[in-house]
């Protein structure tokens, strides 16, 4: 099956259809004109301009313009002729100047061809340029005086940054697969450094920084021999500028070093009290953005570890802006359709068309009949359609399961017992899973091996389900164990096992029992499921075999269960290769406790009516 926007009710006016009917007017230069844009403190910030060329009609003198920060290159030098030189900002160059668009692209601080040095990741410093940029595109002869943003993930989180330094020019904004909260959904989910972050993540902006052309040839999307290093502007005709601006990009911060200098949410850097992740997160200052703002907030169910999460967070936190959530069966930046019933790897949504249906409802006040479409569309895997709904979440109703004796997975609790579970520290989920994404590998297939490494863990089952079942939203677990050890790292993977006996993972959740002490009510972060707080005030190790409650959600997904298949919750506490052991050198034994007031599971779960 595909994942097109074509499911019946779905859309009043699907995207594509709508991409019909608004056929390319202009032509589009690969070549945009490219100069350097001082900033506040001296700092030069490389900017290439795209504008509309007239084909069958004359281009307006004034233009609204679409901007996106990236990190990754505005532009390369190419030694190939026909070689896309923006392979990270390209999209929306094609897809928004032949509709009379201008796009502004932006090395952002101590990246590509701009100068400066990046002092974290995403710097509150990036995020007043972004205001002076605004400042700049404004007063430009082709400017009609209103600005938009979009961009996938780093370029989206930025959209929100610029969207809340309150410039009047800023009308709409798009962010893709975007973080909200850097602790929480991104460097620490579950309290779990990140080892994809702080390796190979890492590595790579490191590459990008230094130009080290070796370094990103392992990189499956900037490992093209024929890319020759970041563009230099315009006037900098033999490269010095280039060259000066490389040898800052040295100094820039490292984030393997810096994440582990704040291990709890709220922390501040050593040398700097001040430097938070906080100040770091677009959610931080998401709640100043201008409620006439427009935002479309777009996300995937295996869109890392919990970018589906910001998403959501941020449309629940900004309710009084025209908003609308769209969550596919998507990896980071729907590179990849992850679903095991598909009929092809690609995505076949038309994710940029539904964010020109958006800007030109928002920015050019085209009747696209927007206004129409409920505010809330998502996918629903396994049942390959898409489901539209007015809130978040869509279903409202939870069931509750409980682990019993012998494995089984069931709707009422039974006598007290108790398993264990001995932690093995080479356990992992594999190389082909949700994280890889967000460290630029390229990932086809999805937890292909996950029937293989059922035996890692300890399994609940539940019997064969009399009929389907529809999953929409988080699971969270509610769970009473003890462990050998003054600190655990607990995961829960949801499965479906299917009638020939093959399993599908669904997804995932994680906490480090360190961390299982309060939950957050943060305005900044509104959430309809458990969000632990993660601060240092509220750490609290174990004691060694005496039993301790823990609440948490795994990460959402819409997913149904077919008929006379089983739902499986599994335990785990290691995932070798994603995060590190907990505690170093001490694999705990756990023992998971089931019977009435102890481990139980919240399913936002309905059956369907044969």
């Amino acid at each position: 099956m595909s994942d097109i926007d074509t499911t019946p009710g779905a859309w009043q006016l699907p995207a594509s259809k709508y991409l019909e009917s608004r056929p390319a007017r202009f032509a589009v230069s690969l070549t945009p004109s490219s100069v350097y844009v001082p900033m506040r403190d001296g700092c030069r910030l490389a900017v290439d301009t795209y504008l509309p060329a007239a084909v069958d009609e004359p281009v307006p003198a004034r233009l609204p313009t679409i901007v996106v920060f990236t990190p990754y290159y505005r532009r390369f030098v190419a030694s190939e002729n026909g070689l896309e030189v923006s392979p990270n900002c390209g999209r929306y160059r094609d897809i928004f100047v032949p509709q009379g668009y201008a796009v502004v692209v932006v090395d952002v601080r101590g990246t590509g061809a701009s100068f400066g040095t990046r002092d974290a990741l995403r710097s509150p410093k990036e995020r007043d340029d972004y205001f002076e940029i605004a400042d700049w595109i404004v007063q430009q002869p082709w400017s009609d005086g209103s600005i938009g943003s979009t961009g996938i993930s780093y370029l989206g989180a930025a959209a929100v940054f610029l969207a809340s330094t309150r410039h009047p020019a800023v009308k709409a904004i798009a962010p893709l697969f975007a973080v909200t909260d850097i602790y929480t959904d991104q460097l620490y989910v579950g309290g779990v450094l990140s080892s994809i972050w702080t390796g190979r993540y890492d590595e790579l902006m490191v590459a990008l920084d230094h130009d080290d052309r070796p370094g990103l040839a392992k990189f499956a999307y900037y490992g093209n021999p024929a890319y020759r290093g970041p563009q230099p502007v315009d006037e900098d005709t033999d490269g010095s500028l280039l060259a000066a601006a490389l040898q800052q990009h040295r100094s820039n911060c490292r984030l393997s070093d810096l994440a582990r200098e704040v291990p709890y949410q709220h922390d501040g850097a050593l040398h700097d009290p001040a430097l938070t992740l906080d100040i770091c997160s677009p959610g931080y200052y998401a709640r100043s953005i201008p409620e006439d703002v427009a935002i479309y907030s777009i996300s995937g169910w295996y869109d890392g570890a919990g970018y589906s999460n910001s998403a959501i967070t941020r449309f629940l936190t900004l309710p009084k802006n025209p908003h609308r959530l769209l969550i596919g069966p998507w990896d980071h930046g729907a590179r990849t359709n992850v679903s095991p019933w598909r009929a092809q790897p690609a995505s076949q949504f038309p994710l940029l068309a539904e964010t020109l249906r958006f800007f030109d409802h928002h920015m050019r006040g085209v009747d696209t009949g927007l206004q129409h479409e409920k505010p809330v569309h998502f996918f629903t895997i396994h049942d390959e359609r898409w489901q539209a709904a007015d809130s978040w979440p869509p279903i409202k109703e939870t069931q509750t399961w409980y682990p019993a004796k012998g494995g089984r997975l069931e709707l009422a609790p039974e006598d007290q017992g108790s398993d264990f579970y001995d932690v093995d520290f080479t356990v992992s989920t594999g190389t082909q899973t949700r994280f890889e994404r967000l460290g630029a590998a390229g990932v086809e297939n999805y937890y292909p091996d996950w029937t293989l490494r059922q035996a890692q863990y300890l399994h609940y089952t539940s019997a064969p389900l009399s009929s389907a079942a529809e999953l929409s939203g988080h699971v969270v677990a509610q769970l009473k164990l003890a462990s050998s050890e003054s600190d655990a790292a607990v995961y829960l993977y949801l499965s479906e096992v299917l009638t020939d006996g093959s399993v599908r993972y669904v997804t995932e959740g994680v906490l480090r029992a360190l961390h299982r002490e309060g939950m957050s009510t943060s305005a900044d972060y509104v959430a309809t499921w458990p969000v632990n707080t993660y601060d240092r005030a509220s750490a609290k190790l174990l004691v060694q075999g005496e039993p301790a409650s823990l609440t948490f959600a795994l990460l959402p997904v819409s997913w149904t269960f077919a008929q006379g298949s089983q739902i499986r919750i599994s335990i785990g506490g290691s995932d070798q290769g994603h995060g590190p052991q907990v505690p170093h050198g001490r694999p705990p034994r756990l023992e998971i406790f089931h019977g009435q007031d102890t481990t139980r599971f919240e399913m936002p779960i309905r059956f369907k009516k044969d």
